[in-house]
């Protein structure tokens, strides 16, 4: 079940819809990215923050929370630049954010709600600063492909660690999967 950050970043753009246009819009808005990156990190921060759990996760370390603000405003800055278009480096860190979110505990329930939490707040900061609808769409479209990243980090995690511990194949475990839902 190992994923190729690769295809899978192929697979999410092409089923996203993440055309050139809006790689295009994203790159020539790169600096405005970088400059509302703080303010997108702080946004970010303050909703985790109030959460206790996800609160203790972040302080969890001397100086944590401050790398994980350099580290968000990197990876939004990112998202408009491509860093090799969208390509092989970008979906090789793309996974690794993922793969670290799944070692630090940051759990599926925290991350979908906080990218809507970065997806709302830098809406209405496009919409303050009367920038186009179509950057907003395609920076919406290429934070749900980060997302998609980080959800499938969980899986393949969950999935690896449960074939590695109990000697079952790949088909054995997603017919069991398949099964235990249709019993839901």
């Amino acid at each position: 079940m190992a994923l190729d950050p690769h295809q899978f970043m192929s697979k999410m753009s092409s089923r996203i819809g993440f055309s050139s246009e809006d790689r295009d819009l994203l790159k020539n808005n790169a600096d405005w990215g970088l400059k509302v990156a703080p303010d997108m990190a702080d946004c970010f921060y303050a909703y985790l923050g109030r959460d206790e759990e996800m609160n203790t996760i972040l302080n969890a370390t001397e100086g944590r929370i401050h790398r994980l603000r350099e580290t968000f405003v990197e990876w939004f800055h990112e998202m408009f630049t491509g860093m090799d278009d969208w390509g092989d480096a970008y979906a090789d860190r793309r996974w690794r954010i993922g793969l670290i979110h799944v070692r630090i505990g940051i759990g599926p329930q925290h991350v979908v709600p906080a990218m809507a939490t970065v997806v709302h707040e830098v809406g209405q900061q496009l919409k303050a600063e009367g920038k186009s609808e179509e950057l907003k769409e395609a920076l919406g479209k290429i934070c749900m492909i980060d997302l998609t990243f980080i959800e499938q980090a969980y899986i393949e995690v969950s999935a690896a660690a449960v074939l590695k511990e109990t000697g079952w194949t790949e088909g054995l475990f997603k017919r069991l999967i398949a099964t235990g839902a249709n019993s839901m």
